[in-house]
């Protein structure tokens, strides 16, 4: 039964892990990316972060779309003082209290889909848990990290799940493509 809107979440380079090469073309995808997820009119999920995840929060929620932040911290004091995180990009911030792999959990698991583009460690936590979970993921190619390996990463450690991998370089194409997979799925 569908309860609402698609929720999809985006995942992906924080400020510190940015490349400096390309960053301009990185930057230039999370916005259209950002700019396609409110013109499908879904529910943005990110981490309450900065980089890549904050660039698409805070083109989606300019273009129309609803922006829930997860964030690791317990408040507003901690999010802002202790992790360093903005506040701005998000129409909503829930305070998980959990820390970062705490946050990434719950974050993961509020998605319909997990959308990646470029990241880290961090990403490559929620990269594991989007799996685990059986959840449409997306990468979009050609933005570096996590995005770029996910192929190589499920051959080396094979594991059976119910996720489905789409890679695309193209951020309209591959969010057309995570939406006709839940679709298939039933929604």
């Amino acid at each position: 039964m569908n309860c609402g809107k698609i929720k999809i979440g985006v995942m992906g380079s924080a400020a510190d892990t940015l490349p400096t090469e390309g960053r301009a073309s990185l930057e230039a995808k999370g916005e259209a990316l950002g700019q396609a997820i409110a013109a499908r009119r879904a529910v943005l999920l990110t981490g309450a972060t900065t980089g890549i995840p904050y660039l698409v929060g805070r083109a989606a929620k300019a273009a129309g779309a609803f922006h829930i932040g997860i964030s690791p911290a317990a408040n507003r004091d901690e999010h802002v003082k202790a992790y360093g995180l903005p506040l701005d990009a998000c129409d909503v911030i829930i305070y998980t209290g959990f820390g970062l792999k705490g946050r990434n959990v719950v974050l993961v698991r509020s998605c319909d889909i997990a959308i990646f583009v470029g990241g880290s460690i961090g990403s490559l936590n929620e990269f594991t848990i989007a799996y685990d979970e059986g959840r449409i993921i997306g990468c979009l190619t050609g933005t570096g990290g996590v995005a770029d390996c996910a192929s190589q990463l499920l051959e080396a450690f094979p594991k059976r799940s119910t996720a489905q991998l789409l890679l695309a370089d193209e951020p309209n194409f591959l969010l057309a493509a995570c939406l006709k997979a839940y679709e298939e799925r039933g929604g």
